[in-house]
């Protein structure tokens, strides 16, 4: 029998989900509440019906390389950095490609999931969902809960004295607003603009404000270092960072000297600590990725402040004791998740025991939706067995503070190996090296795209392959938009360094074979 796999969100996770489940022979059923695919990164105007969206200038922090799903690249002329409405247009192509949209039913609300009375021995879900007014109870033999992590905006008034006024004695007569309800600069055009919190968002937001704003200020409390998205040899920032070989060095090398050279790498850009971003003596730390901001410091028109102390009628008063007047004040301080369609029982799974929680929970992040896969794999695997297919998965942790995010970040590339191990999906170095060096020396060296999880196990593209060895033509055709000589043969220069590459591979493939904790062994992706 087949079973039924609901889906709650039309966005990028939802999209990967339910081509997961096809693949895998189940039968999804996606519910998404708004008329159309794209979730958050279908820009409206309208705030209406608390549905949160991409402001109207934003632009990727991921790579199209790095950000695209395993097995559908980007066309080769799209710019690596999207603006929304390119990536809305790639979801478009890929729900089409796949033929996923009749599996979703539009302007459709879940109302509540719960376990069946008879969970114990069916291990199935109640889903009840709302169309036009009328409620509709469904039953399911797995869900997964694809609705992201920005759902309701974290506004933190309650660190102010006598919310909602800012102030026991006087109320904050200026406007105040989260940064949800931004879609651009113009309401804010001579103003003098306060952004509370220093995040990706933040970051973007002062920039685009000092644009047209009298004054920025931007409080924050913790050290912040930047990036940005044009890296070494202006290649993208992700596609240089994420590879298997620098997480093989972060691996080998002591903590105290990795932390080092990514301090010192910070600060061959610009000396944070002359700007007041940060300092290499900080404990507590993260990075943002904004390569317009420091430019906007140097100028003046963002001013960096400390944490906000209090607010008058008319001004913010910092934690150093300085005063600015103040007309409009922008919260840049993330969301909470609540999921409030889960039964209790379930939210304090996660609410209780976070951390813990990740055989229960998926992380959405940028893995080629690795997760989505495992979660299937998983749950498909079982059929035929005595083993239920009886999951829930959430695709990110429910917070109660954002603040608490910093607490679940978790390395990149060993998740998602481990979520490719969980399912089967992850390559072997070692053996590649043996069958086909030159995959091998890309897959050690260059980007961990996607389209590595698809070259063996259930899901094996075709394409695979092909797609990781043509990666970076596909980066650089969008800027050979004019052709300049240039007689350096960097060919041949390539050939070179993978001959010299090719004994310090076979040593790393060596070593992880000896210390399985790394997660590769010669076993690795034998499930072929």
């Amino acid at each position: 029998m087949v079973q039924r796999v609901a889906i709650i969100g039309g966005g990028v996770g939802g999209l990967a989900s339910i081509k997961c489940c096809l693949d895998e022979g189940l039968e999804p059923t996606c519910f998404e509440r708004s008329e159309d695919i794209g979730g958050l990164w279908r820009y409206t105007d309208s705030t209406d019906g608390g549905r949160v969206t991409v402001y109207r200038s934003v632009i990727t922090n991921t790579s199209k390389e790095m950000s695209c799903f395993s097995d559908f690249p980007f066309p080769e002329d799209f710019p690596n950095y999207l603006p929304h409405s390119l990536l809305l247009e790639y979801f478009r192509m890929y729900a089409q490609h796949f033929d996923l949209l009749q599996h979703i039913r539009f302007k459709t609300t879940v109302v509540s999931v719960r376990k069946r009375p008879d969970f114990a021995a069916s291990g199935q879900w109640e889903v009840i969902t709302e169309t036009d007014g009328v409620q509709e109870s469904h039953i399911f033999d797995a869900v997964m809960v694809c609705t992201g992590h920005y759902q309701e905006p974290y506004l933190p008034l309650a660190s102010f004295p006598g919310k909602p006024c800012f102030s026991s004695q006087t109320c904050f007569k200026g406007r105040y607003l989260h940064s949800q309800e931004y879609k651009d600069a113009e309401a804010f055009r001579e103003k003098r603009v306060l952004v509370v919190g220093i995040g990706n968002t933040g970051g973007d937001l002062s920039v685009e404000l000092s644009r047209v704003a009298a004054k920025v200020f931007v409080s924050t409390r913790s050290s912040t270092w930047l990036f940005s998205r044009v890296s070494d040899h202006g290649f993208p920032l992700d596609m240089v960072n994420t590879t298997r070989f620098k997480h093989f060095l972060d691996w080998l090398l002591p903590s105290a000297l990795m932390k080092w050279i990514k301090f010192r790498k910070f600060n061959s850009w610009f000396n944070h600590a002359n700007y007041g971003l940060a300092s290499t003596k900080s404990s507590y730390f993260k990075v943002i990725i904004n390569e317009e901001l420091p430019f906007c410091l140097l100028s003046g028109t963002v001013v960096l402040k400390p944490s906000v102390k209090e607010f008058t009628e008319s001004s913010a008063v910092f934690e150093d004791g300085t005063k600015e007047n103040i007309d409009v004040v922008l919260f840049a301080t993330g969301y909470i998740s609540p999921f409030p369609f889960l039964e209790e029982s379930v939210r304090s799974l996660f609410d209780n025991n976070q951390t813990g929680a990740r055989t229960h929970v998926f992380p959405l992040q940028h893995s080629g939706f690795s997760e989505s896969r495992a979660f299937v794999f998983c749950g498909a695997g079982n059929r035929g067995r005595k083993t239920q297919f009886d999951f829930l998965c959430l695709f990110y942790v429910p917070l109660r503070n954002p603040t608490e995010r910093e607490n679940l970040k978790i390395n990149f590339m060993s998740y998602t190996d481990d979520i490719a191990s969980c399912a089967g999906v992850k390559p072997s170095v070692l053996r590649l090296l043996l069958t086909d060096p030159r995959l091998a020396l890309a897959i050690f060296f260059g980007p961990c795209t996607p389209y590595q999880y698809r070259l063996v196990g259930r899901g094996k593209w075709s394409g695979a392959r092909e797609a990781i060895l043509t990666q970076w033509q596909r980066t650089l055709k969008p800027l050979r938009t004019r052709v300049v000589d240039d007689s350096s043969d960097s060919s041949s220069g390539w050939c070179w360094r993978c001959l010299l590459a090719l004994p310090a591979a076979l040593m790393v493939g060596f070593l992880f074979s000896k210390y399985p904790r790394m997660g590769w062994s010669s076993q690795a992706g034998s499930q072929l």
